[in-house]
């Protein structure tokens, strides 16, 4: 079948995923199924090792699959099955692996028919292509569209051609390429455990692992989102528990290496990890937001529970708010500015008295676009958290637009928060 053994009873398989597209070349559309195949193959154990993207030419693809073929045990192939004389992905696949093609009346009739006769029209005979067969390869269904897709194996190589359409591909993907995968994977059960990480980038992180990332079984992947880092440890076994035991030593070692900025794990998100800690140490909380306009408060009432450790939240944008209601001493506003790292100990210790809570946490800054100086940039911001006996305030200058730092801003504060609880 063209799937290493990796000793353990489980195998290794390495999956390479081929878009083709001049437009996606050319930027005139998202190569959006990157994401979403590169997850998927990962939840069941698969590893993505290269992504590629190659324009409508039947030369340049068949270089790159017998390349891909070199390396790779599984080949996704998403775009260029239409009937068009740019569409090459069938020809590209036959000329790689010289495999013939061969026009199939059958599956015509049962794959390309049945759409146009649902719009009440005929096909084309340009449509005719679409139901060429290339070797002995197996048709895919597609009921949303016109070009089916197909299976080809050859050379110990799993190839899936798909369409291009992200309303087609996907369902075809979940109903008819996914389970075979699921197949070949054998009897093996593959179990994740995903490591959640704040405060390092991407690069600085991978560095930290890139020996652990080079592994087959477990693998170790990265991805990245909005100043967060996430590490999927997947294994391949005969049962869960012999899966568990080999992703053990890979977390101990991951965590060993990057504990400072593991947060959660699995599902668990900074504010659900917030939460827990606030639960765990019957504390309670409260926040005092300017530039966040209440963001951050919203990231903790998205989740169940929150009215249990929540005691109350003010949007402090204006300065008189910020005195009247949080008690920051004008004197400050006039000497500092609302932008401080006086300003934000204020708010943050006001926010605890006003409210009664056990911990107050204030968020000030330059969101942007506009009101920064070269003294306080955009995306400079002050965040406070208190316990009553200490109070720490962190300074951080955010990239992005106003969104970016607002959400930013805000997790960082979750994550202090979740610093401060180790220290309670």
């Amino acid at each position: 079948m063209g799937i290493r053994g990796d000793g353990t009873g489980g195998v290794a398989v390495r999956a390479e995923l081929i878009a083709v597209g001049t437009e996606i070349l050319l930027g005139q559309i998202d190569n959006s199924h990157a994401k979403f195949l590169s997850q998927d193959l990962a939840a069941i154990g698969i590893s993505v090792f290269y992504h590629t993207v190659v324009g409508d030419n039947a030369e340049r693809l068949i270089r790159l699959l017998k390349e891909a073929a070199s390396r790779s045990d599984v080949i996704i192939l998403t775009g260029g099955l239409g009937p068009t004389e740019d569409d090459l992905t069938r020809e590209g696949v036959a000329g790689a692996f010289g495999l013939p093609l061969t026009f199939d009346e059958g599956a015509f009739v049962a794959h390309v028919t049945p759409f146009f006769e649902r719009l009440g029209r005929a096909p084309t005979e340009n449509n005719k292509k679409q139901a060429w067969r290339i070797g002995a390869g197996v048709f895919l269904p597609n009921p949303r569209g016109t070009a089916p897709g197909q299976y080809v194996q050859v050379s110990g190589k799993h190839i899936f051609l798909l369409p291009g359409p992200p309303l087609e591909m996907r369902p075809m993907y979940v109903e008819s390429v996914r389970p075979r995968l699921v197949q070949l994977m054998g009897d093996s059960v593959i179990v994740s455990r995903v490591v959640r990480l704040y405060g390092i980038g991407e690069s600085s992180a991978e560095l930290e692992v890139k020996d652990l990332m080079a592994g087959v079984n477990p693998t170790v992947a990265p991805l990245a989102s909005e100043g967060e880092m996430v590490f999927r440890i997947t294994a391949s076994a005969k049962t869960d528990e012999q899966a568990r035991r080999m992703i053990a030593p890979v977390q101990g070692e991951l965590e060993e290496r990057l504990g400072d900025y593991v947060y959660g794990y699995d599902d668990e998100t900074l504010a659900s990890v917030v939460l827990s800690r606030l639960l765990e140490n019957k504390k309670t909380v409260s926040f005092a937001e300017s530039c966040t306009g209440g963001l951050l408060t919203s990231m903790l009432v998205d989740c169940a529970g929150s009215s249990r450790v929540l005691r109350g939240s003010v949007v402090a944008y204006d300065n008189a708010v910020k005195t009247e209601l949080l008690h920051v001493p004008k004197m400050s506003l006039e000497a500092h500015g609302a932008v401080s790292e006086e300003v934000a100990y204020a708010m943050a210790e006001g926010v605890r008295l006003a409210t009664g809570s056990d911990v107050g946490v204030s968020v000030t800054g330059v969101a942007g676009p506009d009101g920064g100086t070269i003294e306080k940039p955009v995306g400079l911001v002050y965040i406070g958290v208190t316990d009553g006996k200490t109070t720490n305030v962190t300074r951080r200058l955010f990239s992005g637009d106003r969104t970016q730092v607002r959400i930013r801003a805000a997790k960082h504060a979750l994550f202090l928060v979740i610093q401060a609880m180790k220290k309670i």
